[in-house]
């Protein structure tokens, strides 16, 4: 009879936890994969790449405060751990925003996707946050790349609908089509912007306040 030391069933239990954490089923569906032109894969390849620090991209520091604090609030009950949901939703707001998306656009996309777990995997094998599909990391060419890895699946999901949204010339509906593989149904983008609408809205207090600020002083 074999015996396992304290620290193999320490090791066991973890992997067997993450296993059990990675297989959670997600709902969303996922991209389809589509032949890319060699300038485009470049222009993925190069938005992926770029490795600068995440941080809050509201120039004024009181807004930064109130998005942070306002959007953590409603995080707290998916996300206990406040450290990691400040770390989560700077670099939601940073690859959104780099990206030229709306950051509350992008939390109720995640919401839909997979509901702030990090570990979902969908049915078709979609992954994240975001539940970007692995050919990507294929198709742009960074196959050491992790989708499970809070930034890099942030900076795929981002690159990506930013990629539909070019191809759909800003047409939001048809952007999350494809970006659910769905092209065409209405289901999905009313789903994501229902939870944007209903449960990721903002406005900095001098706009809900009433403040003009198209006018001088």
């Amino acid at each position: 009879m074999t015996h396992t030391n304290p620290i193999q069933r320490r090791i066991r239990i973890i992997v067997a936890v993450l296993l059990a954490i990675g297989s959670t089923a997600a709902t969303a569906g996922a991209q389809q994969y589509e032949p890319l032109a060699a300038s485009v894969r470049a222009a993925l390849h190069h938005a992926v790449s770029d490795a600068a620090a995440p941080a809050l991209p509201i120039p004024d520091a009181g807004e930064r405060a109130q998005w942070l604090g306002d959007m953590s609030r409603r995080l707290e009950k998916r996300i206990p751990d406040p450290a990691y949901r400040t770390e989560l939703l700077t670099s939601i707001h940073y690859e959104a925003t780099r990206a030229g998306l709306d950051p509350q656009l992008v939390l109720g996309l995640i919401q839909v996707e997979s509901n702030f777990r990090k570990y979902a995997i969908s049915s078709a094998g979609a992954r994240g946050y975001m539940q970007v599909m692995p050919f990507w990391i294929k198709v742009i060419g960074r196959e050491d790349d992790n989708l499970f890895h809070l930034r890099t699946n942030l900076r795929y999901g981002c690159t990506i609908l930013r990629h539909y949204l070019d191809i759909e010339k800003g047409d939001l509906f048809r952007a999350l089509g494809r970006y659910n593989g769905s092209l065409g149904k209405a289901e999905y983008p009313n789903l994501v912007r229902t939870a944007w609408e209903r449960n990721w809205p903002w406005a900095p207090a001098r706009l809900a306040a009433g403040e003009n600020v198209s006018k001088p002083n």
